[in-house]
C-alpha cells in the first residue's frame, strides 16, 4: 500500500438534473454485474474467464494474448498530477506516480488476473504449491530476455529477493510484509529456470506478495555492493534511458520533467498474439504531467489525452454529450483506495529531546472522545454531494467499499452529529469562551493545522470543508495545502504535523497489503510512527491489529480471514487514528479509437495495454 497524490477534480455548480443523471449511470460492465460468486477458495470471482496459455516457439516460452489480433502503430496517452516521477527505481519507490512511471518497464512472476481476481503467471511459466502449503516452486519462461539482450534466469529472481527485498533496500513495505513471526522466505535456485520458495507457516497472502518487479541482477549487484546509499541514488528521474535495463513491454525513451514521460515498445517483449505477432501493438505510450484537473480536463477536451477521470457534474455533462462525442465512458465501481483524515497520535521526542507533536496537542489527538467529535463533526453527505455530486458514498472503514472483507456494519458509519460532537468534547472538559473558542480544561485555545497535497483540488475543497466543520465546534483549524514530497518528508521524517488529508492505494481482494499501514512498526503507521529501533509502548489496540495480521496471514480459511479483518475494521472504526471520508466512483471517459480495450473494476482502464492497439480509420 502507498500514498496516493490522487487525481484532482474540479469543483463546479450542481444541477439537480446532472446530479440524477450522474448518479443513475450503469454502463459497460454486464459481466462485471452478473458474474459474482464465492467458493470455498478465493471469495469472489469477477468478471469472464478468459484462460491463459503459453505457446512455446524455438526456445521460448511465449504468453500468448487472451484478446484477438491487433494492429501494430499509434500512441497511447494518459496523464498524472504533480511534479512527475522521483525515481525509475521501482524497489525504491514510495509513491504512486514513481510507481506508476516504473513498473511499467518491469515485469513480476505474477499478477492479478483483472478479469476474475485471481493470481496467474506472467514471467513464471508454472507456480506449483507443495502438500505442506509452505513451499512453492516457481518456474520462470525460457527465452525471456532484458532489454540488454542478457536472458532473464532464476539468479535474477533469487537476487532481487534475498538480496534487494530482503535486505532492506529501497522501498522495504514488501519485505515488512513477508515477516511471518519474525521470519522472513527462504528463497533458493533450484536450476537456470526455477527457484524455491518457502514460508516459516502456511502463509496465505504469499502468492500475492511476490508480484514484485523481478531486478537484472547483472546491472544492480554491483550497485548494492555499495550499499544502500548508491541504491537509492541509482536511476533517479535524472537517469538517461539507454542506461535502464528492463523487462517490461514498454521501455523508456523520454522525460521531460514537469511536461511528460515518453515509452516506446520493447520489440522484444515475451507475449504474442494468435498469428505469432510479438506484443504490444502501441508505438509508444506517453504520461502527461498535468498540474491540476483543469489542465486534464482542459487537454482531454483538446484531443491532447485519451483518457481522462471524471467526478461531479463532469460526469453527468460528459455522459449527456457521449453520443456526439469521439469518446465512451466506463464506470468502474467505487474506487479501491481509500481518503481519510489522519490525526498524528505520537507523542514521543525526537532524537534531539523535542517533541514530534506540542505536548498540549498530544493531549487532545489522544484523547478518544476529541478524536471522536471530529469524526462525528465531519459531513460526509455533504463531501459525496459538493465534492462528486453524488457519485459516491460517504466511506467509514479502512477497507474499499467493492472489498470482499468489508465489514458491513462498520460501512454503515452514521451521519453528521455536531451536538454528539458537543457532548463528547464536554466529557473531557472542553468547553467554549464567550467569543464561541474550544478550549480544554487547562484553558488552551484549540488550535492546531491541517495539511494537504497542494494542487490537488478535490483533497483541498474537502480541507475547506472539514475545516468549517471543525470551527463549528469552536475548533481554529489552520488549513495547510502544502508541496507533496514536502508532505512526506513531515509524515514519514520529521513527523511535525497536526491532521492530514491522504489517500493510500488499495486492494478490494487482500487487506494484507495495508500491513505497512496497520502494523505498529509499518513504514506507513503514519499515526503513531515509530522511528528505527525505537521501542515505544504500544497501544491496547496497536498490539491487537499486530495480533490480527499476524493471525491473517497464516489463516488458509476464507470466513476466517473475514472474521479477522471485520475486527480489524471495527477497531480503527472505535480508535480513530484514520477517519475515513468518502468513495467516489471510477468513471472514465476514453476515446473511442481502441481495440481489445477492456476496462474492469480490478485491472482499470488500460490493464491490458500491450494487448490494446489503435483502430485504424
Amino acid at each position: 500500500m502507498r500514498m496516493t497524490k490522487g487525481r484532482v477534480y474540479i469543483l463546479s455548480l450542481l444541477i439537480f438534473a446532472g446530479l440524477f443523471l450522474a448518479a443513475c449511470i450503469r454502463v459497460d460492465r454486464p459481466e462485471l454485474d452478473t458474474i459474482k460468486q464465492k467458493s470455498t477458495n478465493k471469495a469472489e470471482t469477477y468478471g469472464v474467464v478468459y484462460p491463459q496459455k503459453t505457446k512455446t516457439i524455438d526456445g521460448t516460452d511465449y504468453l500468448l494474448s487472451r484478446k484477438p489480433a491487433g494492429e501494430y502503430g499509434g500512441d497511447v496517452v494518459v496523464s498524472t498530477i504533480g511534479e512527475g516521477p522521483k525515481t525509475f527505481n521501482p524497489w525504491n519507490s514510495k509513491d504512486n506516480t514513481s510507481s506508476a512511471a516504473s513498473e511499467i518497464m518491469f515485469d513480476s512472476l505474477v499478477t492479478t488476473d483483472a478479469y476474475t481476481g485471481e493470481v496467474i503467471p506472467k514471467m513464471a511459466k508454472s507456480i506449483k504449491t507443495l502438500p505442506d502449503k509452505k513451499t512453492y516452486l516457481i518456474e520462470l519462461r525460457k527465452g525471456l530476455k532484458w532489454s540488454d539482450g542478457k536472458e532473464i534466469t532464476a539468479d535474477d529472481v533469487e537476487y532481487t529477493w534475498n538480496t534487494i527485498i530482503f535486505g532492506g533496500y529501497g522501498n522495504t513495505s514488501t519485505r515488512d510484509a513477508m515477516y511471518i513471526n519474525g521470519e522472513l522466505p527462504t528463497v533458493s535456485k533450484i536450476d537456470k529456470y526455477t527457484v524455491k520458495f518457502v514460508t516459516p507457516k502456511p502463509f496465505s497472502p504469499f502468492l500475492r506478495q511476490i508480484s514484485v518487479p523481478i531486478a537484472p541482477k547483472h546491472i544492480l549487484k554491483k550497485i548494492t555492493d555499495k550499499g544502500p546509499r548508491a541504491f537509492d541514488s541509482f536511476w533517479s528521474s535524472s537517469v538517461k534511458p539507454e542506461e535502464l535495463v528492463t523487462s517490461g513491454a514498454f521501455r523508456l525513451k523520454e522525460y521531460v520533467p514537469a511536461q511528460r514521460i515518453v515509452y516506446e515498445r520493447n520489440p522484444d517483449y515475451y507475449k504474442i498474439d494468435e498469428k505469432g505477432q510479438k506484443l504490444p501493438y502501441i508505438d509508444k505510450y506517453i504520461m502527461l504531467i498535468v498540474g491540476d484537473l483543469n489542465n486534464e480536463l482542459l487537454k482531454f477536451k483538446s484531443k491532447e489525452l485519451d483518457v481522462v477521470g471524471l467526478r461531479g457534474t463532469n460526469v453527468s455533462v460528459f455522459k449527456e454529450q457521449e453520443k456526439h462525442s469521439d469518446y465512451k465512458i466506463f464506470n468502474l465501481g467505487p474506487n479501491t483506495g481509500t481518503m481519510y483524515l489522519g490525526i498524528n497520535l505520537n507523542d514521543r521526542k525526537n532524537q534531539n529531546g523535542k517533541y514530534y507533536v506540542n505536548p498540549i496537542k498530544q493531549k487532545w489527538f489522544n484523547d478518544l472522545n476529541f478524536r471522536k467529535a471530529v469524526d462525528y463533526a465531519v459531513d460526509r453527505e455533504n463531501i459525496v454531494f459538493n465534492i462528486a455530486s453524488g457519485v459516491g458514498a460517504p466511506l467509514f472503514t479502512p477497507e474499499p467499499l467493492s472489498s470482499i472483507y468489508l465489514n458491513e456494519k462498520v460501512a454503515k458509519g452514521h451521519p453528521q452529529d455536531m451536538k454528539k460532537a458537543a457532548e463528547l468534547l464536554s466529557e473531557s472538559g472542553f468547553t467554549k469562551d464567550k467569543n464561541g473558542k474550544l478550549k480544554d480544561k487547562d484553558g488552551n485555545k484549540v488550535e492546531f493545522d491541517l495539511y494537504t497535497n497542494a494542487g490537488n483540488t478535490e483533497r483541498e475543497s474537502i480541507g475547506v470543508m472539514i475545516k468549517q466543520d471543525l470551527e463549528d465546534l469552536g475548533m481554529s483549524v489552520n488549513f495547510k495545502p502544502i508541496e507533496f514530497n514536502t508532505l512526506v518528508n513531515k509524515l514519514t521524517n520529521t513527523k511535525d504535523w497536526d491532521m492530514v488529508i491522504l489517500g493510500f492505494t488499495g486492494s478490494p481482494l487482500e487487506p494484507y497489503g495495508g500491513k505497512n499501514v496497520w502494523y505498529s512498526n509499518g513504514t506507513l503507521h503514519l499515526f503513531n510512527m515509530r522511528s528505527d529501533g525505537e521501542s515505544a509502548k504500544l497501544l491496547p489496540w496497536e498490539k491487537r491489529l499486530d495480533e490480527i495480521f499476524d493471525a491473517a496471514a497464516l489463516e488458509l480459511d476464507f470466513n476466517k480471514r473475514k472474521t479477522l479483518y471485520e475486527e480489524y475494521q471495527q477497531l480503527i472504526y472505535d480508535q480513530k487514528p484514520l477517519i475515513y471520508l468518502y468513495s467516489p466512483l471510477l468513471i472514465y471517459a476514453v476515446r473511442k479509437k481502441f481495440g481489445n480495450l477492456h476496462p474492469t473494476e480490478i485491472g482499470g482502464v488500460m490493464h491490458n495495454i500491450e494487448e490494446i492497439y489503435v483502430l485504424k480509420d
